[in-house]
């Protein structure tokens, strides 16, 4: 065992370890994210956008950014871990090896009489004779008079130029990583030892692993609390309208935690009032309506109004308490959007499928959301004016002019900038300046384009029972060129990355979904590759040509298109109609959709197989029966034929006892 002074000395390089192994990861992370916010920085540069100061951030914020508390906990660590360093470094100098050609100032392999000469030079300079200073003559002993007898005295020189030691070979020295403080303790170091054992290695893990089983006891990986997930699944039907979406959307156990104030009654009956017209009560059974809406719980019917209050673009006018619970409501809405969106679309059903309704209808609330445009003004059969109050400067009457000269919104975006401009104008009465921040939001709107195929690899044909692979490629494209943008969204408080969705369905059922978001090409790219390598791979195909493969869908990746490809159950032998569906969780009017026929044939590949392995089967068993009849009557051959016509009766389904009594 080392002494105490040297496991004092390694103790710094263990904390040193400890704190460098999962600081220096972190801290990449942290800038890389630092760097990744900059090009994720793409925001609209509207006027409205700006006033909103959702993007601009003073610096006093941005001091405060910077000065969280994760931030100063990595940048003390850091100085902790430089400290350490130096440290270190000054301990390893004092611990260097003994070197004495470097401590009489020789190079290895120097003559008797320069070390004799180096030793006298050194002592006048250093001799306590000469030189009173204590350390002098501590340097003198330790050092300089050892390594003279080292090269002097020829056993001495012989272990260094063996050994690297004048006294010969020397053995291991084990260390414990632990202050001097600790291990000086005299009679009590092992049970410090065994208490820092226990709590580094038993209790520490423990207490995390606690942490962690409270916490995903809890919550989803979205971090939206499981009791939620339960009341969304459970509160579905196959078919709801975006009212009853709402219902079931304030539901959350996350909106259940916020305070209702006694002191929130008058203000709540004046929200109640101010929104009336969007609750969709019926106006023959107001009454009932009414009392049926204060019937729900306090925090739902907060939730609910605050959520009006957004749609209408009216939170300005709300109290301080509830400007609070307002951005509180709002910051968790996406990822709660998010999870409903995912309950409603998962299998509901004995075939493994999902609900469409609800799914439309989730996301048709999403977009009102982030846009601040009220579910009222969105048609069934069409977008309505919806599409149009998600521009700057553009109210409801505006917007009613608009529609009044243009069939749809697309029909809008596809005219030119001088006769938008003219329209905008003449028609509505908006600015020069107006004009040219919807001009700005326009070029941000992206459009899409799908393209899906249903295929079962290395097969012709979908068969009943098949795995269905369903391969779509999502493009985007917007009028600036961009691919990944923040959506226009100044009534929305908070950062908001557009997200799209997938969904394959027929009529009601969703038979396949997935997320896409175009803000990551690196992931998309890495995606991407691997798909398509794995489905060549499966096909039997050359190296050289997965490689063009896969180089063709990168290509496409960086181009602004997505792949997105699923696993599924072929049902049974039919022609189906399925939809697909584009769907965007910011953008009002961009959603996109295309048919595909999908026709599954009756199940034949494997009992083919079957039959011809049963026919191979009967045809050896043929042959092996007609070789013993040869082999047993070859010299007769008047039993030949009769064994042959026994042969044919036992084919036609007589018994073989039959057979022989007829023969005898």
């Amino acid at each position: 065992m080392a002494e105490p002074e040297e496991n004092g000395a390694l103790f710094p390089i263990f904390i040193l370890t400890i704190i460098a192994i999962p600081l220096v990861p972190y801290t990449f992370v942290k800038l890389s994210r630092a760097f990744s916010k900059k090009q994720r920085s793409i925001h609209c540069q509207c006027l409205e956008c700006e006033r909103s100061g959702k993007y601009k951030r003073s610096i006093f914020q941005k001091i405060s950014n910077f000065t969280s508390c994760s931030n100063l906990t990595v940048v003390l660590l850091w100085f902790v871990m430089i400290f350490l360093i130096y440290y270190t470094k000054n301990i390893s100098r004092e611990n260097q090896l003994f070197e004495p050609f470097s401590i009489l100032g020789l190079e290895p392999g120097a003559s008797d009489l320069a070390i004799k000469k180096a030793y006298r030079k050194l002592s006048i300079q250093y001799h306590p004779d000469k030189n009173p200073d204590p350390e002098a003559n501590k340097y003198f002993v330790e050092s300089i008079a050892k390594a003279y007898q080292a090269l002097t005295d020829p056993l001495s020189r012989e272990n260094f130029e063996k050994y690297g030691h004048p006294d010969g070979r020397q053995g291991y020295k084990l260390g414990i990583a632990l202050p001097q403080f600790i291990l000086g303790i005299d009679g009590d170091s092992g049970g410090v030892l065994l208490l820092c054992t226990v709590g580094l290695c038993i209790l520490l893990p423990l207490v995390i692993a606690s942490i962690y089983l409270w916490r995903s006891s809890k919550y989803t990986g979205n971090y939206v609390k499981l009791q939620t997930r339960q009341a969304y699944y459970e509160s579905l039907q196959p078919s709801l309208t975006p009212s009853k979406v709402m219902e079931v959307f304030v539901q959350a156990a996350e909106y259940a935690e916020i305070p209702v104030r006694k002191s929130d009654d008058e203000s709540l009956k004046n929200l109640f009032t101010s929104v009336k017209s969007e609750l969709k009560l019926d106006p023959k059974k107001m009454k009932q309506d009414e009392a049926k809406f204060w019937k729900q719980h306090p925090a739902s019917i907060k939730t609910e109004l605050l959520i009006q209050k957004q749609l209408t673009r009216e939170s300005a006018a709300l109290s301080p308490t509830l400007q609070q619970d307002f951005r509180r409501v709002l910051e968790f809405a996406p990822r709660l959007l998010e999870d409903l969106m995912k309950m409603a679309v998962i299998p509901h059903n004995e075939q493994g499928r999902g609900w469409l309704s609800p799914a439309l209808r989730v996301m048709e609330l999403s977009q009102c959301i982030v846009q601040a445009v009220p579910l009222s003004a969105r048609k069934s059969s069409s977008e309505g004016i919806a599409p149009f109050l998600q521009l700057p400067h553009v109210n409801d009457s505006i917007a009613k002019k608009i529609a009044l000269q243009v069939k749809s919104f697309q029909e809008f975006q596809e005219l030119s900038s001088e006769e938008r401009s003219k329209l905008l104008r003449e028609v509505t009465g908006l600015s020069e300046t107006d004009v040219v921040d919807v001009e700005k939001v326009l070029e941000m709107i992206p459009s899409l384009k799908i393209e899906v195929i249903c295929k079962t690899e290395g097969e012709e044909g979908i068969q009943e029972g098949d795995i269905v692979t369903a391969e779509a490629w999502i493009t985007l494209k917007r009028p600036n060129g961009l691919i990944g943008a923040v959506p226009h969204s100044p009534y929305f408080p908070f950062h908001k990355e557009e997200n799209f969705w997938i969904l394959l369905a027929d009529s009601n059922n969703v038979w396949f979904f997935q997320k896409v978001s175009f803000m990551d090409e690196a992931g998309a790219v890495t995606a991407a590759s691997n798909a398509i390598s794995e489905t060549m791979e499966s096909l039997g195909a050359s190296v050289e040509a997965q490689n063009n493969a896969v180089r063709e869908a990168v290509e496409k990746v960086k181009s602004g298109s997505r792949l997105v490809m699923g696993k599924l159950l072929a049902p049974e032998e039919g022609t189906y109609n399925l939809t697909c569906f584009c769907l965007s969780d910011a953008w009002i009017g961009c959603d996109q959709k295309t048919s595909l026929k999908v026709e599954v044939l009756k199940r034949t590949r494997d009992l083919e197989g079957e039959f011809a392995e049963e026919g191979m089967e009967e045809e050896e068993e043929d042959e092996v029966e007609e070789e013993d009849y040869e082999s047993e009557y070859s010299e007769d051959e008047e039993d030949k034929k009769k064994r042959g016509s026994k042969k044919k009766v036992n084919k036609k389904g007589s018994s073989s006892e039959d057979s022989g009594s007829d023969e005898d």
